[in-house]
């Protein structure tokens, strides 16, 4: 699949000051996201996960089965490579448009910078721009789309990468084992190895902020995402129930959302096992 180039965002907002936002972003109203602040998602702490502790292994199970989202603390990641992601994702936006064009996606490429799945000239655009990358396997990468600006982004974007892919792979095998599953078969369904890629959103401001949506509502199609919060702003809901409500990260903490893919391996792993099916 490829991306239709767009505007950058945060070019016009730059350039203009956008008072008015160009009609393709303004979303109708029975898209708004109202929110509902009652309900908080589960929390898992992954030390106590290690530790094999069962209450936290029962957590976690409840948390995937009732909610498909939970915040993971206290997790393996070392906080000078969070806090370096952090820096290097905030200072790669900060740099002049014509830098940031270098690393601009190719036809027939999502990786790069610029914005994902237009796929029309008339579709409603978010109010983001981002920079998407593959990251595992290594030899998978394609570095000519890595910024080498700021100086340490690839170094830390490496470390980031091989520590978030260790706390995934515990998840994996205990969300699996907590299913009564052999890992191995999950692991056979979805190829060896695993891909991972990470995606960068920056949301510029907007005089009309309740008239856009950064990042149109979905469901993510991978097996789990972890979504780290760069800035002090909250902007991420998730919908329950049929009603939506802001997520409030906690210090420190991964916001982890289990994919479509695991969703559907599960379930057909789940009935195979129990209906007696070869």
């Amino acid at each position: 699949m490829e991306s239709l180039p767009v505007p950058s965002v945060q070019a016009m907002v730059a350039a203009t000051g956008v008072a008015h936002v160009p009609p393709r972003y303004l979303r109708p109203v029975d898209e708004a996201v109202a929110t509902d602040g009652a309900a908080e998602i589960p929390v898992v702490d992954f030390q106590r996960l290690q530790l094999g502790h069962g209450e936290e292994m029962a957590r976690l199970h409840r948390a995937c089965q009732d909610w498909g989202f939970f915040q993971l603390i206290n997790h393996s990641v070392p906080e000078d490579v969070v806090e370096g992601m952090k820096a290097n994702v905030k200072g790669f936006f900060e740099l002049p448009a014509e830098i940031k064009k270098h690393f601009a996606q190719e036809r027939g490429q999502l990786e790069g910078y610029g914005q994902l799945f237009v796929v029309s000239d008339d579709q409603k655009l978010d109010w983001a721009d981002i920079l998407f990358l593959n990251t595992q396997p290594v030899q998978d990468r394609n570095i000519r789309f890595w910024p080498h600006q700021p100086a340490d982004f690839r170094s830390t974007l490496d470390k980031y990468s091989a520590a978030v892919k260790s706390i995934v792979d515990f998840l994996l095998v205990t969300m699996v084992n907590n299913l009564g599953v052999d890992p191995e078969v999950i692991a056979d369904k979805c190829g060896s190895g695993g891909i991972q890629a990470v995606r960068m959103n920056y949301y510029p401001p907007c005089a009309q902020a309740d008239k856009v949506i950064g990042f149109s509502p979905h469901s993510d199609s991978d097996l789990l995402t972890l979504v780290l919060q760069v800035s002090e702003v909250d902007g991420l809901q998730i919908k329950r129930n049929g009603a939506w409500f802001p997520v409030r990260p906690l210090d420190g903490a991964f916001i982890v959302n289990v994919g479509d893919i695991l969703q559907v391996q599960a379930y057909i792993v789940y009935l195979f096992h129990y209906s007696g099916w070869p």
